[in-house]
């Protein structure tokens, strides 16, 4: 069989586990999906970190430049929540990534943990779907200087304190002013995240072709202050009027306190990130299955 993919890295999830021992879990679910893919003609690089924490010798290892340098392709074993971690990093060098699931929900890392055995090979040899997703580029401005800046493939939360009150949130679009927003916080979602904290703040479904953001308040003193689409291409601004305690998390994964006055800039990102799904992947199946609607039709 011809690979379209021969050098690979495999990516394992950090943290808990099914069977509760997040090591041993790990180390066996990663050994054999190397293995596996080692048996298919690849050549397998860990990443290090995946490296440290399995101990797994038999297989090089690469820091995350160093996969976006030497691999085609980056398996990633684990949940959504390693694969925006990884999504992240790996989109500068434009590497695809596939996502076998070991977590719970699975919206972009969708190949059962029980399929990968029948489900590698042909995406391996070329029969795949692609599928490309927007990245979000966010800083921390305080005083005119960039405090804090990262990256976030789901969403850009401001949020309030966790013992303090409401935050009153400025908010401006292409340096025009929209609204002054008092609420727990305000998600700026890409279509990846609008099936995530933005869908349980009320936000709309945003298919992935999309070029637009969800802006979505979080429980608004306000009712008529509700979500708007906007298209990506604008530069969204936040600042802390008032409250307490306010932070920034990016993906959820990235944390910075925040003062009054700050202001939070979210700018589309030059990079995008790359799936690629098993042949016949469709997102409104993925709806279907991860969300319980009712399937209807024939």
């Amino acid at each position: 069989m011809s690979l379209k993919f021969p050098r690979v890295a495999l990516v394992g999830k950090y943290h808990e586990s099914v069977t509760g021992n997040p090591v041993e879990s790990t180390l066996e679910l990663v050994a054999e999906i190397g293995d596996f893919l080692a048996a298919q003609g690849c050549q397998v690089n860990l990443e290090e970190r995946t490296a440290a924490i399995t101990g797994l010798a038999r297989f090089s290892s690469l820091d995350v430049p160093g996969i976006g340098a030497e691999c085609d392709l980056c398996v990633v074993v684990g949940g959504d929540g390693t694969m925006l971690g990884v999504g992240r990093q790996l989109a500068c060098y434009g590497t695809p990534l596939i996502g076998i699931n070991q977590g719970r929900l699975g919206f972009i890392t969708d190949i059962p943990l029980g399929e990968y055995r029948e489900v590698l090979p042909r995406m391996l040899a070329g029969a795949f779907e692609e599928d490309h997703r927007a990245l979000m580029h966010g800083r921390v401005m305080r005083g005119g200087a960039c405090v804090f800046e990262t990256f976030a493939m789901n969403d850009v939360v401001v949020n309030r304190g966790a013992a303090s009150g409401m935050v009153e949130l400025r908010v401006e679009v292409d340096g025009h002013f929209v609204a002054n927003h008092r609420a727990d916080g305000i998600i700026v979602a890409t279509p990846t995240g609008s099936t995530a904290y933005a869908l349980s703040a009320g936000g709309p479904l945003l298919h992935p072709l999309l070029p637009g953001w969800a802006l979505v308040p979080i429980a608004p003193h306000t009712l008529s202050n509700r979500p708007i689409v906007l298209a990506d291409p604008v530069e969204i601004a936040i600042e802390i009027v008032a409250g307490r305690d306010a932070n920034a998390s990016f993906d959820m994964q990235s944390v910075t306190s925040l003062h009054h006055g700050d202001r939070i800039i979210v700018r589309r990102s030059e990079f995008r990130v790359r799936f690629l799904h098993p042949r016949g992947w469709n997102y409104f199946d993925t709806l279907r299955a991860k969300l319980h609607w009712n399937e209807g039709g024939v």
